[in-house]
């Protein structure tokens, strides 16, 4: 969700930036309403879940498939996204989430506009950065993942955790406004993939666009079983 995409549905700024706001309290209040009720059940095996405030690309913004492109045109810079991004990432911080996450970001120029906003806005919440792929080496714009990680190098992120957690395999058809069925993924698929994923270094491992609650509940079994 962005402030700009509630305006063009007819929402105030203020109202935007309340649901904002809400949609980092709601999770805070389930997660501790849980936490609260395994109280109860002291040899219980769960952690305690984090809270992530989810900060998506400017492509997702577009909506018109330029978020798994890479390719915003001539006239977007580091201060234009840096523009789109500002306000919202304020409005986040400010409703305390444990995490920040910048996500599917297809380009180094947005990496790079992210890195600034945190710095500028001195923010004190752990922060992570992920790039969408197309083929586990480059960014959608083409650009390799070494050249992109030279953008967050400022961070020291080589010492940090490692996160992976794909799509459901699906395609955005950008002009139709549609998801393409997927041909190479499903919870089957997750599982077996997971524990590579771990074992190539990979520390937080989940799914984003398309993947679903059995989805998690797949990968977690897996790789709780592994450890065992």
């Amino acid at each position: 969700a962005t402030i700009p995409g509630f305006l063009s549905r007819g929402l105030s700024i203020e109202q935007g930036e309340l649901l904002l706001k809400k949609s980092v309290k709601l999770a805070v209040e389930a997660r501790n309403s849980f936490w609260d009720a395994l109280k109860v059940t002291p040899d219980h095996r769960y952690n305690r879940a984090l809270v992530a405030a989810s900060i998506g690309s400017y492509g997702a913004y577009l909506a018109d498939g330029s978020e798994y492109s890479g390719c915003y045109g001539p006239r977007v810079d580091v201060d234009k996204l840096k523009d789109f991004h500002r306000r919202r990432l304020q409005v986040l911080v400010e409703a305390g989430p444990d995490l920040l996450a910048f996500e599917t970001i297809p380009n180094k120029l947005e990496a790079q506009a992210c890195v600034e906003l945190l710095e500028e806005q001195n923010v004190q919440i752990p922060s992570w950065i992920c790039f969408s792929s197309v083929d586990g080496e480059n960014a959608p714009s083409g650009e390799g993942f070494k050249e992109c990680l030279e953008a967050v190098s400022v961070l020291q992120l080589t010492s940090k955790a490692i996160i992976v957690y794909p799509n459901s395999g699906e395609i955005w058809d950008g002009k139709a406004k549609r998801w393409l069925p997927a041909k190479c993924f499903d919870d089957e698929n997750f599982e077996c993939f997971a524990t590579i994923w771990r074992d190539s270094g990979a520390k937080l491992i989940g799914g984003c666009c398309r993947t679903t609650p059995s989805t998690v509940q797949a990968i977690s079994k897996v790789l709780k079983g592994q450890s065992q």
